[in-house]
């Protein structure tokens, strides 16, 4: 096996950083990138925002560039996707039932949207936003004066609400949540989200979900839980997203939520042992990190597919070249995650895990205009958000830090 390729599963951002990482870490032997979609590593977040605006755009504007590294020794296989993994002889079988050997697997399978959450009767007009195909299906739906109707307020819900506003769409938002962006933002600011939404004519129907679906061929009204029904000619599905992990079934593989890695980004089995030559990436990928606790996550911040292909490609590099791998795998892995998203004229950035924190502070600024919240657990500072106030945010990057060992 000792000429078989580097196989990344996954022809995504974190796949091809990956793939980079190895080489800048002076892996020069065959890659081979197999991905389900039929596109070439491209951007997600314009997405939910400028590619949904602007009618012609479309993989050109959010490809990535293909360094001169990856031109020579690489193999692109598309529209297959991983069907099963065989550990024991290091072979992956694609959906035609194709055998890919691989001398280093990288799992970079990153996730798909859940679906809706009741029987929709096979109507058009449902939506759900993952990929560019996705997208220009939706962008051909979000017309002017289009009832548009979105299930869930995270960031996806709410770029995608903030898009459709501002392409002259009737725009309702039904989230089991208090307000928007709950869990990232806590209730004060995630509370200004919902303001600024509304004051764009957005309307919110909060602790409340989707009872049922009134059309003939496509949705032409939605019935809530709480009997109120809305017209709608465009339903958005927004409610998370499951890792795609299916195909790792059987491989003995921890694959309880996403693929469980070590410090390395090395895969972990059941039995708890690390496979050497298994690695995971992005948003699949359920690690502890140091900055935070001991406890392992999986993390789906915009930052983490480079950062996390960034370190597996040192490891692979390593491994392939037949290094120890066990020290650079045990001084940890702890990168700082970030989030952004564009809203109207608002412009969200945060640091760290807003998430875990149990209080939030307001420590500069006024919601109703720029402001910096602090985001704490306990006493420790877990996370931080701005809306403005770019600089002030970006110094606290220094802020965490890992803890030193008593």
């Amino acid at each position: 096996m000792t000429d078989a390729p580097l196989l990344i599963v996954g022809a995504s951002m974190a796949g091809l950083r990956t793939a980079e990482g190895a080489r800048r870490a002076g892996y020069d032997g065959p890659i081979e990138l197999l991905g389900e979609e039929n596109h070439a590593p491209y951007n997600r977040p314009p997405l939910s925002k400028e590619l949904l605006q602007t009618e012609g755009h479309g993989h050109d504007e959010v490809a990535f560039p293909i360094r001169s590294a990856l031109e020579q020794g690489v193999t692109w296989t598309l529209g297959r996707a991983a069907a099963s993994l065989d550990a024991e002889r290091r072979v992956v079988v694609d959906s035609a039932g194709v055998e890919h050997p691989y001398s280093s697997l990288v799992i970079a399978t990153g996730l798909r949207p859940k679906s809706c959450p009741i029987p929709t009767h096979g109507l058009q007009g449902i939506h759900v936003l993952r990929t560019l195909d996705d997208a220009v299906g939706l962008r051909s739906a979000l017309r002017p004066g289009a009832n548009v109707v979105i299930l869930g307020s995270g960031f996806v819900g709410c770029e995608i609400a903030a898009t459709a506003a501002k392409n002259g769409c009737s725009v309702s938002i039904v989230t089991q949540s208090a307000v928007p962006l709950e869990r990232a933002l806590g209730a004060e600011l995630g509370g200004e989200v919902r303001r600024r939404h509304e004051a764009h004519g957005v309307h919110f129907f909060t602790r409340d979900g989707l009872f049922g679906l009134v059309g003939e061929e496509s949705v032409e009204r939605v019935i809530l839980t709480s009997g109120v029904m809305l017209e709608c000619d465009v339903l958005v599905v927004a409610v998370g997203s499951d890792p795609n992990t299916e195909w790792l079934e059987g491989s003995g593989l921890d694959v309880s939520d996403g693929v469980l890695v070590d410090g390395g980004l090395r895969a972990v089995g059941i039995d708890g042992a690390v496979r050497p030559d298994v690695f995971a990436v992005g948003d699949v990928a359920r690690y502890p990190n140091p900055l935070f606790d001991d406890v392992a996550r999986r993390v789906e911040h915009w930052n983490l597919p480079t950062e996390t292909g960034k370190r597996a490609g040192q490891l692979i590099a390593a491994h392939l070249r037949g290094d120890d791998c066990e020290p650079l795998a045990a001084a940890g892995f702890a990168p700082l995650p970030s989030f952004w998203s564009d809203q109207y004229d608002m412009h969200l950035l945060a640091f760290g895990m807003t998430y875990l924190a149990d209080r939030a502070e307001l420590v500069a600024g006024s919601l109703g205009d720029e402001c910096v919240v602090e985001y704490f657990r306990g006493d420790d500072l877990v996370g931080v958000c701005g809306i403005g106030m770019r600089s002030l945010v970006q110094s606290y990057r220094s802020r965490f830090t890992v803890p030193t060992a008593a």
